[in-house]
């Protein structure tokens, strides 16, 4: 006598799925801000105070040798609608390189995937960069007469861009890493110069011909060239292109999500 197979306790923990892998994620998170801030309001002091000092030292030196900054008459609102797009990159795509190898010992479980350790580094990396520009901003824009203009829709708009591009070369760079631990050296120097490269310091219109055309496939200029549209009024950047960055993006983020499903397990065992 043949006995059917109970499918109802399986559908039951398929229902569940979605909650365990929240849960996952929400653990990955906490594990991540003790790990990553302490334990002690010190750490997340840090992550405000790194880029209130670039800007506050990039204003003092060039308020020595300029008397108005490339745009506007606020040194301290010109970098920070620079520098905190940029921090922004940079901390996601180094957050999510890092992901792999910061959670190894975890991903051996059933439960734990590589993309619940990117989520969590992205989403935990995200949120503080957003609040750490919500105090700058505030604050700059408070403490100065920075005679701009806010269009909340395009700062949302650099930031998304910033978050994706920073989403997809983290995730590259996780693939890369894993298997070339070199790479993040390599890396490391690569990008020392992007800050220049970017549009942070020098706007795009000011760099000569060919150069500016070249620096148009960094998609960075064009997340810093929506961030000055949306605080100066007058500014003109045309150049920006947000289907390009979305597009690279979304390009560069599936061929890599592809490499760690088909690679992932090898990854593990190195």
């Amino acid at each position: 006598m043949s006995v059917e197979p109970d499918y109802s306790k399986l559908k039951s923990v398929d229902k569940l799925i979605p909650f365990v892998t929240l849960r996952v994620i929400v653990a990955l998170i906490l594990r991540e801000m003790s790990g990553s801030y302490g334990r002690s309001i010190g750490g997340y002091f840090w992550a405000v105070a790194e880029p209130v000092a670039g800007i506050a030292l990039l204003s003092g030196l060039f308020a020595l040798g300029f008397k108005n900054p490339p745009i506007g008459t606020s040194f301290a609102i010109f970098y920070a609608t620079g520098l905190l797009p940029f921090f922004m990159f940079m901390d996601v795509s180094n957050k999510v390189a890092q992901s792999i190898n910061f959670s190894r010992a975890l991903l051996g479980y059933r439960r734990v995937t590589f993309l619940d350790a990117i989520i969590a580094r992205t989403i935990l990396s995200a949120a503080t960069q957003i609040i750490v520009a919500l105090l700058v901003f505030t604050g700059v824009l408070w403490a100065f007469e920075t005679r701009t203009t806010l269009h909340i829709p395009s700062v949302i708009l650099a930031y998304s861009m910033a978050l994706a591009i920073g989403i997809s070369i983290g995730t590259m760079n996780a693939v890369i890493m894993s298997f070339f631990p070199i790479w993040q050296r390599v890396w490391g120097i690569l990008t020392r110069p992007l800050v220049l490269m970017s549009g942070v310091i020098i706007l795009p219109q000011n760099i000569p011909q060919p150069i500016r055309d070249y620096m148009m496939y960094n998609p960075l200029i064009h997340v810093t060239g929506e961030m000055r549209n949306a605080f100066y009024y007058s500014y003109r950047g045309e150049y920006v292109d947000p289907l390009y960055v979305f597009s690279l993006s979304i390009t560069i983020g599936v061929i890599s999500l592809l490499f760690l499903r088909r690679y992932h397990r090898d990854i593990l065992e190195l």
